[in-house]
């Protein structure tokens, strides 16, 4: 009899067994911005940002506490509203866009500080060199779009990464330009 409990406890533990299956999310370019900021002569900052992106995140658990975060940019799509800095930027000096076409950013750890606060660890890879950094996410709600009833998640991300680290402008002192760079990412994520 015993034996036969077990047994039928174990089928019954096995039949109501569902895996849970990860969610992936991709973002929405319409709705999400990828960005960065640097100081210019210890007096003001300039803004750039990345104007073509993808990026997804994959989790099985809804508050996102085991995501993993894919990122890549087009390096050459960079802009910050000067044509003849835009076109400097894009040269050896700074990001050697023909060299080095991608960014790209993977988590390896999502970690909940609060209740819609993150850590967000990865590998950045810029201009060939692959460093951790580790960054600040804030979960700003989910949503159903109306018009295509799809599910809609906010993030905004930030974060500061040195530029000498990825050989970016190693040759202008940071008296002209700061080393910390200030990235933010203002993004919009479907699920799929």
């Amino acid at each position: 009899m015993k034996k036969t409990l077990i047994t039928l406890f174990t089928a019954v533990a096995l039949l109501a067994f569902k895996p849970i299956a990860d969610s992936t999310w991709t973002v929405d370019p319409a709705h999400s911005k990828l960005g960065f900021s640097i100081t210019h002569m210890m007096v003001s900052d300039v803004d750039g940002t990345f104007k073509s992106f993808t990026a997804t995140v994959t989790s099985s658990k809804d508050d996102f506490s085991d995501a993993v975060v894919n990122l890549s940019a087009d390096v050459a799509s960079v802009s910050t509203d000067n044509d003849a800095r835009d076109k400097h930027i894009k040269t050896p000096d700074f990001f050697d866009v023909e060299k080095y076409p991608k960014m790209t950013f993977k988590s390896t750890s999502f970690k909940k500080t609060g209740d819609k606060t993150y850590k967000v660890t990865g590998d950045l890879t810029l201009k060939g060199i692959t460093k951790s950094v580790t960054l600040d996410a804030t979960y700003r709600g989910t949503y159903t779009n109306q018009m295509n009833k799809k599910t809609v998640a906010g993030f905004k991300v930030t974060g500061v990464v040195k530029r000498k680290d990825f050989n970016i402008g190693a040759n202008f002192p940071t008296a002209a330009l700061s080393d910390e760079v200030t990235l933010t990412a203002n993004t919009e994520f479907v699920k799929n």
